[in-house]
């Protein structure tokens, strides 16, 4: 069976070998680290089988050029290759959505597979006249969910994620 929890003081090293077996490099696993050095306000969820940590999602502070108001980024979630398919980052994804909701998150923006992150509510940015901060992202693979639609620029604006995870564009 599959707990999903926030993450913990000792789960960093589990979170690491999670990302770098996920992606099969340590880009990803920099980056978490990185950005839990950085950040003083970040969302991490882990997904346990028994007492192994199988998969991890972090959501970091963002923002849009022109709102009032800081959203959160998703990226980076992995889960390890022996775990994958399963639904666990379904899982991951949806507990991270429901508490960013429920804590008053206005939005949340990706950078992701355009095909997968829909089934949550993510819709192409650029529908709001929203781009991200890096010019060589597709269109399709820019996302938002907007929780709060008023806090979104009316006239558009540049999505900008925190600068630690700018290593993986």
């Amino acid at each position: 069976m599959i707990e999903i929890r926030q993450e913990q003081p000792g789960d960093e090293a589990p979170i690491r070998r999670v990302n770098e077996a996920a992606f099969s490099e340590a880009i990803e696993a920099n980056i978490v680290d990185a950005l839990r050095q950085a950040c003083d306000r970040f969302v991490s969820f882990v997904a346990v089988e028994g007492k192994t940590i199988v998969g991890h999602i972090l959501f970091t502070p963002a923002t849009i050029d022109g709102a009032n108001s800081v959203g959160m980024g998703l990226g980076p979630m992995g889960v390890s290759p022996a775990h994958q398919n399963l639904g666990i980052g379904t899982l991951l994804v949806r507990r991270g959505l429901d508490y960013l909701q429920k804590s008053g998150c206005p939005f949340v923006i990706v950078l992701g597979h355009a095909e997968y992150y829909p089934r949550f509510g993510f819709e192409r940015a650029s529908r709001y006249k929203i781009y991200s901060q890096w010019e060589n992202v597709p269109d399709e693979a820019f996302l938002i969910l907007a929780f709060d639609k008023n806090a979104l620029p009316k006239t558009g604006g540049i999505a900008r994620y925190r600068e630690e995870l700018s290593e993986a564009v």
